[in-house]
């Protein structure tokens, strides 16, 4: 196993991942890819319990939606809010701010900014969660609201159980590998030097990222960010897919910033937390623009493996990049 001095913290590295889209294809990669997903204690299955809990006990009926109120709106808002308050705000209490982890597979080891003047508040948790339960909770709401009442007044696709239960099942898997091609191409597009300094410098403030970090952006990358679920008024979808959508946006990226290698019980692993491959995006910030299930990175060359040598090379990379800009200059 390859070791890092620049890590309290690693995965096994180089890192590896299995996608569906490795080279010679191989049915048992997919298979690998979608147990690693769905299986056992892992993140999407939960933001698939908590869409069918939202749409059958808590969403407001299709009649109710056919007109914009601010009853139903409201009802959104306050539920969505909840939600980041339970994910976000409980992966910092309990890694955090208790501490119930201590460092074990903590990524760094120092803890997150405090009197810190690049912050609001000069706090970096609270700067987050301002960033995320205003401006984040806004577009989140914004689009959801957007897709309810054009679906319930009959201008979105539809796709039930009932009428289609196999494109039913595999749209969910597929939402995810959409997900994560659009947030690459949006995320290079946000590096792109004007639209990084203007507005996805905000989100990259945090070196040392924690759960609220996930979604603290300017208002501009949440506009960007929480486009992906447009796909729904193309693709026949049901409302348990669109929620399901929106909550893979919202809600993983408070587990993939955690800042920690997963969730340990009696010193074993019993849920994947934190996203290594996303750690090193936002220490070295040239490399890993992607998710590691989409192996954008990988056929694109700015992937980052964890070890030293990838460091080299990204940072030779970037030198080589602002050589070239020089010479244009």
């Amino acid at each position: 196993m390859a070791q890092s001095k620049d890590w309290h913290y690693h995965p096994e590295l180089p890192l590896k991942s299995t996608t569906p889209f490795d080279r010679p294809f191989h049915w048992q990669n997919l298979w690998h890819w979608f147990r690693a997903s769905w299986f056992g204690i892992a993140a999407l299955p939960v933001w698939l319990v908590f869409a069918l809990l939202n749409w059958f006990f808590l969403h407001p009926a299709q009649a109710e939606m056919q007109t914009l109120q601010l009853g139903w709106i409201l009802r959104i808002v306050l539920c969505n809010a909840a939600t980041l308050l339970l994910v976000a705000g409980g992966l910092q209490l309990y890694f955090h701010t208790f501490n119930k982890q201590g460092q074990q597979r903590k990524f760094e080891a120092k803890p997150q900014a405090t009197d810190n003047k690049r912050f609001m508040f000069r706090d970096q948790v609270k700067d987050n969660m301002f960033w995320t339960l205003t401006s984040g909770l806004f577009f989140w709401t914004a689009y959801q609201v957007l897709y309810f009442w054009a679906w319930a007044n009959g201008y979105a696709p539809w796709a039930s159980l009932a009428e289609n239960p196999v494109w039913f099942v595999i749209w969910l898997p597929l939402i995810s590998l959409w997900s994560s091609f659009q947030f690459y191409w949006i995320h290079r597009l946000l590096h792109w030097p004007p639209l990084f300094k203007r507005y996805h410098m905000l989100h990259h403030r945090m070196i040392n990222i924690g759960p609220w970090s996930g979604i603290a952006m300017h208002p501009v990358e949440h506009l960007l960010y929480f486009s992906s679920v447009l796909i729904h008024f193309i693709v026949p979808s049901s409302p348990v897919h669109v929620l399901y959508h929106f909550y893979l946006q919202a809600l993983n990226p408070a587990v993939s910033h955690n800042g920690y290698g997963g969730l340990e019980v009696n010193g074993k692993v019993v849920m994947s937390s934190g996203d290594f491959f996303h750690q090193l995006h936002h220490r070295f910030l040239n490399c890993n623009y992607g998710t590691s299930e989409f192996p954008l990175d990988r056929w694109f060359g700015s992937h980052h493996d964890g070890t030293d040598e990838s460091t080299v090379t990204i940072r030779q990379q970037v030198r080589e990049k602002l050589m070239q800009q020089r010479n244009i200059n």
